[in-house]
Parts: structure tokens; C-alpha cells; sequence
């Protein structure tokens, strides 16, 4: 199993945007299947399960084992609060002629910003069709990985976009700074 290391750093401060044509702005979110409204009535059916549970089970004696069926579900509530604060990630994506921008907003709200030369960058989909498939871009010995929150059919999708994307950025003309060269 072979897998790319993030080591492309972030950007400290915003950089202005290439005025050029985009050729990607895309927004990228993890999914999320059970809806608030699904999310109460499924917490309702696990409280009334449970306390009927509970109730039975003092009937006969075992009070002991109440506790036990208000853990877990207050486990289960605990692991869907959880799934719905990691829901709040985006990723930004957007590619000129210059730049591939990424903005990633991670979900405590933190932002990170990184920018990679559009004319340098190599992308790659390792293990594309493996649950742990990644889409990495890498340039100058550095990488940065995109849409690790996507099934692998979405990162497959997503990287083809991109790498269509990346390839019309190149085709537009000269577009990178030429590092000091007298024109």
C-alpha cells in the first residue's frame, strides 16, 4: 500500500489572485446522509427502545442494567454529534493559469491556505480503487493531499475534473513567472 505524506506548507498570508481566466472552482464537502429531522426521530427510537428495555429489565429484577441502556444511547448520540462537527470541512479548489489554490477549512472553523505553481504541479490518484485512494498533488520534493473526505468513486471523479482542469491551465500561454528573466 503505497501513500503520499502532506508536506506542501501553508500559505501565511493571502496572496492576490491571478485576473486570468478559472478553469476550476470547485467546493468540496464531506457527505451526510442522516438529516436533523432523521437525526431527532432516530434519537426519539433509540430513547424509547431503550427505556422500554430498561423498564423490562427492572420489571424482573436487573436494575442494575438501566444505566446500561441510557449509555449507549448517549453514546450514539455522542458519535453523530461528531460525524455532524466533521461534516463542517470544505476544501476550495480552484485552478488559473497560475495557481491551483486550495482553501481548506477544517472543522473547528481554522482555515488553511496553499498554493501550488499550476505549470509545475504533478497530480497523482494512488490506489484509486481502494477505500484509503488518494488525490495528491505534488511539486519541488512537496505534496498536498485533496478530498481525503470523498468515497473513492468521488476522489476518482474529482481527480479526472482536476487533472482536465490543470491541463486547460497549461494550454492558455505563458502564465508563470519566468524567475527573473529579462523579456
Amino acid at each position: 500500500m503505497r501513500s503520499i505524506v502532506e508536506t506542501w506548507p501553508a500559505e501565511a498570508a493571502t496572496v492576490e489572485r491571478h485576473h486570468g481566466p478559472v478553469f476550476m472552482d470547485a467546493e468540496l464537502a464531506p457527505n451526510r446522509s442522516l438529516r436533523n429531522p432523521a437525526f431527532v426521530a432516530l434519537m426519539i427510537a433509540i430513547g424509547l427502545i431503550s427505556f422500554t428495555a430498561g423498564m423490562l429489565f427492572i420489571t424482573i429484577g436487573a436494575w442494575p442494567v438501566m444505566p446500561f441502556f441510557g449509555l449507549d444511547a448517549i453514546l450514539v448520540w455522542v458519535a453523530f454529534r461528531i460525524s455532524y462537527r466533521d461534516g463542517k470541512a470544505r476544501e476550495w479548489v480552484r485552478v488559473d493559469a497560475r495557481d491551483i489554490e486550495v482553501v481548506r477549512r477544517h472543522p473547528t472553523g481554522h482555515m488553511r491556505r496553499f498554493r501550488l505553481p499550476t505549470a509545475w504541479v504533478k497530480l497523482d490518484l494512488i490506489n484509486p480503487k481502494e477505500h484509503h485512494s488518494q488525490v495528491a498533488l505534488r511539486a519541488h520534493g512537496k505534496a498536498l493531499v485533496l478530498a481525503s473526505f470523498l468515497s473513492p468513486e468521488e476522489r476518482g471523479d474529482f481527480a479526472n475534473a482536476l487533472a482536465d482542469a490543470i491541463m486547460r491551465a497549461r494550454n492558455t500561454g505563458p502564465a508563470q513567472d519566468p524567475g527573473g528573466a529579462v523579456h
